[in-house]
């Protein structure tokens, strides 16, 4: 029975040493040298910290180094968590004072950002770390008292407060996902993972757990060819790259460039994505041009590890159509709510609530906000059952499946109409010349305000064309043009930036 994840890394040593784990730009490593290098790290971090089950605080990049860093923290017994050192100095500062960590993994330039925030813990230099001595009693002692519950890493995610939530995520459900991944995608060996989610995003742990699980490779790709298509495709064919687990903004990139019409990816056999709902007009661009590629939309929050619910594509759709969330994995229990009622019916909406192993510790350190959003489930009233609830609304088609509707908060009252935004934004994103598009309501104005972009402005074709899709109450009232729109760091479109600038200081 497996009880953590580095019971997949000591596998793929075994079986697969010589054979290339992890890629950059820069560097390589096998997975001897993954094993070696991380049992070293782990090793100094168990002498100089003298912690268990404790915050370990890495500066990451897009590097292999990273990954190595945090299977070095796992095999001292305690938990990683990534920051990006280009995060303003003031968010690093709130998200240390959370979580009062006793060490940090880092590179010499880092020492500038520990000192900017008076940081006291241990500052392990990584280039020190990987040639630090094997303490193997030490680390056998370590793993041998290690239960599936310990927490594996901590990701921060926005506060609606202003300070950063740390979800906690355990060995035991990371194993769940990641089996489940293997059974429902057949995940072997020969899979070469093309990572691009940022490794303080959820996303990417999919990618390094399916790579460390199947003795397969990961590739980090630099963020850089993100912003040139060709370079992007490029490098997946020279790497041999054939799964990508992507969010849903990076392959519309390539469709707003029309990238594919010049050079085909040429080995992709899957492409995953998630994040954000995904416009049927992004997708079958690339199911015409990729015809022989399995495409699946995933669905979750970083609350429940990553992904909950699963949809391999199987048919066609139309532009406007909406696509399924689909089903839940294994070992997984979706709950749709109406307050504490539980919805069976196709077309009615409620409330996305999971419950099962995949559920995250809660947030680091915040008791408040755990008890908010992880609680009883209010249909079992004979003994304690967490749920989570996700703040998402969905609906049961006739099909059985799934369908995402909204955000709670994105469901509005205009003109006596319930509407919901996400539907309007649906149809705003099919529009042929639309590249991307989000609605905000100002509540100020009860304005529907539509955020799009592209090449040029087109109020007037949107208001034409869109009238044939929406009826005229679910009709922007207002409309801000970009060539290129705000995105988050985990490339999402910045709605809180969107609402703050527009919005928020809006004097009219």
């Amino acid at each position: 029975m497996l009880t953590n994840v580095l019971d997949y890394l000591d596998r793929s040593v075994t079986l697969y040493p010589e054979k290339i784990a992890l890629s950059d730009s820069k560097n390589e490593a096998t997975y001897a040298e993954f094993g070696e290098k991380s049992d070293a790290i782990g090793s100094a971090i168990i002498e100089r910290s003298g912690t268990k089950n404790s915050p370990i605080v890495v500066f990451i990049d897009r590097n292999i180094e990273s990954v190595i860093s945090f299977m070095g923290i796992a095999k001292s017994g305690n938990f990683y968590v990534p920051i990006d050192r280009q995060l303003p100095v003031k968010r690093v500062e709130l998200i240390v004072e959370t979580l009062q960590p006793k060490a940090a993994i880092i590179w010499d330039k880092d020492n500038r950002i520990l000192d900017e925030i008076n940081f006291s813990g241990e500052r392990i230099l990584y280039e020190e770390a990987i040639l630090h001595k094997v303490n193997a009693d030490a680390l056998n002692a370590v793993r041998e008292k290690s239960i599936d519950t310990d927490p594996l890493y901590a990701i921060f995610t926005s506060g609606s407060t202003g300070v950063p939530k740390g979800v906690l995520v355990c060995h035991r459900s990371v194993i769940d996902l990641i089996e489940n991944f293997a059974e429902t995608f057949d995940f072997d060996d020969t899979r070469v993972f093309g990572n691009q989610a940022p490794f303080d995003f959820d996303v990417s742990v999919k990618d390094i757990y399916s790579c460390i699980r199947n003795g397969g490779s990961m590739h980090v790709i630099p963020k850089l060819f993100f912003s040139f298509p060709a370079k992007l495709i490029a490098c997946i064919n020279e790497r041999k790259i054939n799964t990508i687990i992507w969010a849903t903004s990076a392959l519309r990139i390539i469709e707003n460039l029309n990238a594919l019409e010049k050079t085909l990816p040429e080995t992709l056999k899957t492409i995953m994505f998630s994040g954000e709902v995904m416009p049927n007009k992004v997708l079958n661009y690339w199911r015409n041009k990729l015809p022989d590629v399995s495409y699946v939309n995933l669905y979750g929050p970083t609350e429940i590890t990553c992904n909950c619910l699963y949809y391999k594509v199987d048919r066609p759709f139309n532009d406007e159509d909406a696509l399924p969330i689909g089903v839940a994995f294994k070992n997984t229990d979706i709950l749709l709510l109406d307050g504490d009622n539980l919805i069976t019916e196709p077309g009615i909406k409620g409330e996305i609530c999971v419950r099962g192993t995949s559920l995250a510790h809660g947030y680091y350190n915040n008791h408040e906000k755990t008890a908010e959003a992880f609680c009883q489930n209010p249909l079992n009233k004979a003994y304690p059952e967490l749920i989570y609830r996700t703040g998402d609304l969905a609906k049961y088609g006739e099909d059985g499946l799934i369908y995402f509707v909204s955000r709670k908060d994105y469901q509005i009252k205009h003109m006596g109409h319930r509407i919901e935004l996400s539907e309007v934004e649906i149809a705003i994103n099919s529009l042929p010349y639309i590249d991307a598009g989000c609605c905000i309501y100002d509540k100020t104005n009860e304005q529907i305000v539509l955020f799009y972009q592209s090449a040029n402005e087109c109020e007037r074709d949107i208001m034409k064309d869109g009238t044939k899709l929406l009826p005229k109450y679910m009709m922007p009232n207002r409309f801000i043009h970009f060539t290129e729109l705000p995105m988050t760091k985990n490339a999402k479109i910045d709605r809180v930036k969107l609402k703050g600038e527009y919005l928020d200081n809006d004097k009219d």
